[in-house]
């Protein structure tokens, strides 16, 4: 069964192909009909003139005229032409006619009552006899010059071969707009083919992507739109594949990242639920809950962070603030936790800065989680360095390493959601996806430099409150 873009195009192409050929071969037999009737109406014509001229000069003895004159008369113009001819009196009736006019002589005449009426004598018809011929007639009446009736001539040719012919032209004109029909068809329809099979192939691998299954691949059959089509396909089948493979990494890092402070918690409310622990181990196993619940709680934040941003629901309270005093704090909140895992921060403060319009609360997030990054990925005795700069009407923050860095090929992901370079470090992976997103509504940037082994640094740039800004503050 034909269906979709095939049978679209048949209803459109083909109807509308249709439409146009009927109306030239409408048009054509309609030219040559009246080309050939126009040719043997000329003729008849001419043969009646011819024949009136001569007969004119026995008018005014035409009563006298003897009937074997007048037969001799009629059968030499009938000679003369394919036509057959008869004279007919004033009482109507036939004087003399050629033998081929026997046929005519019982049939009725309405060019010859035509003509007697006419102002210039003369009448044609075409039309039927009762046999279902078809006939040409043309009658002249001839006047004496008191415009008495004199006699008449009646020529009548018949149309069958001048019909033959007209059905042959026409049955060419039809075979010439099929063949044409044909040859627009055919490689229409083989077009057609090429389209309608890659899109059927590119249809089925949807729907197996649909359904899960990432493998499956678009073979690309043409170097065109649909071939970059099914490019398009297969790049998006791998996307989602690592989309899918990032998905799972992350439900299995966030489930690990989640079992681990809640069996600390449920461990030590479980010892210090046994007895009467001494204050020591009572003090521990709080902190300890404390710590797990505070780590449960900011791994829940930005889950929440990042649904908002995925949802569009991320608002920012926005408002003229001192970067450097928001840095300051996150560098306070994790100075003692460096000093503890004997890492060295070395932080070049300067004396001020221009203020910036932003949500201090998330600023701080951003550099909170780009410093605890560099405290998970740098070891033992390492140095994670600030600094803190103003240019061109912009403030950087650029926050290095000396960890372990990041591999080149994993660079152009890392701020991906759900992306993890390095899986044996804690984290949900999506801490840095969530930071680039609140730099981008802060309108600045978050830009990461690492090689493998070396270390990273991510460089933070924020615009300085301008004019601008202080009339969004204003209303």
């Amino acid at each position: 069964m034909i269906k979709g873009i095939t049978k679209r195009w048949l209803l459109r192409y083909f109807s509308f192909t249709i439409a146009l050929i009927l109306a030239v071969i409408f048009a054509g037999s309609y030219a040559v009909r009246t080309y050939y009737y126009e040719g043997a109406k000329s003729s008849l014509e001419k043969s009646v003139d011819e024949a009136f001229r001569k007969f004119s000069c026995t008018e005014y003895d035409f009563k006298e005229t003897d009937d074997t004159a007048l037969k001799a008369f009629v059968d030499e113009f009938s000679r003369n032409s394919d036509a057959a001819a008869a004279v007919i009196d004033e009482k109507g009736e036939m004087r003399a006619s050629s033998p081929d006019f026997y046929n005519y002589r019982s049939q009725s005449m309405p060019d010859y009552q035509q003509a007697l009426s006419a102002d210039n004598n003369r009448a044609f018809w075409v039309g039927s006899l009762t046999s279902g011929e078809k006939i040409m007639a043309y009658t002249v009446i001839l006047r004496d010059n008191d415009s008495s009736y004199v006699a008449a001539l009646r020529f009548v040719e018949s149309m069958t071969q001048t019909d033959s012919k007209i059905l042959f032209a026409i049955l060419v004109i039809i075979s010439i707009c099929l063949l044409l029909l044909a040859s627009v068809m055919i490689p229409g329809l083989l077009f057609i083919s090429t389209i309608v099979k890659p899109v059927s192939q590119l249809r089925a691998t949807s729907r197996r992507i649909a359904q899960g299954d990432f493998e499956t691949r678009v073979d690309k059959m043409y170097d065109d739109e649909i071939g970059e089509l099914a490019d398009s396909i297969n790049h998006m089948a791998e996307e989602i594949k690592a989309s899918d493979r990032m998905k799972n990494d992350f439900i299995s890092s966030v489930s690990h990242e989640l079992r681990t402070p809640l069996t600390a918690i449920k461990g030590w409310a479980e010892t210090m639920s046994i007895g009467e622990p001494d204050p020591v181990t009572m003090g521990k196993g709080l902190s300890v809950i404390i710590n797990e619940t505070e780590r449960l709680t900011g791994m829940v934040e930005e889950l929440l962070d990042f649904s908002r941003i995925q949802n569009g629901r991320m608002v920012l309270v926005m408002d003229k603030i001192d970067l450097l005093a928001e840095l300051d704090e996150a560098v306070y909140m994790l100075r003692e936790r460096a000093a503890s895992e004997k890492k060295h921060f070395v932080y070049d403060e300067p004396e001020n800065l221009s203020p910036v319009l932003g949500d201090k609360n998330r600023l701080r997030q951003v550099f909170i989680n780009i410093i605890d990054n560099a405290l998970k990925y740098t070891p033992e005795g390492g140095v994670i360095g600030i600094q803190v700069s103003e240019d061109n009407e912009k403030i950087k923050v650029v926050i290095s390493d000396t960890g372990c860095g990041i591999a080149e090929k994993d660079l152009p992901r890392i701020k991906d959601k759900f992306y993890k370079a390095n899986q044996t470090v804690r984290g949900s992976g999506i801490g840095l996806a969530v930071a680039d997103e609140i730099m981008t509504l802060h309108k600045g940037k978050l830009e990461i430099d690492s090689k493998e082994d070396v270390g990273t640094t991510v460089t933070i740039s924020i615009p300085v409150l301008d004019r601008d800004d202080e009339e969004i503050l204003r209303s």
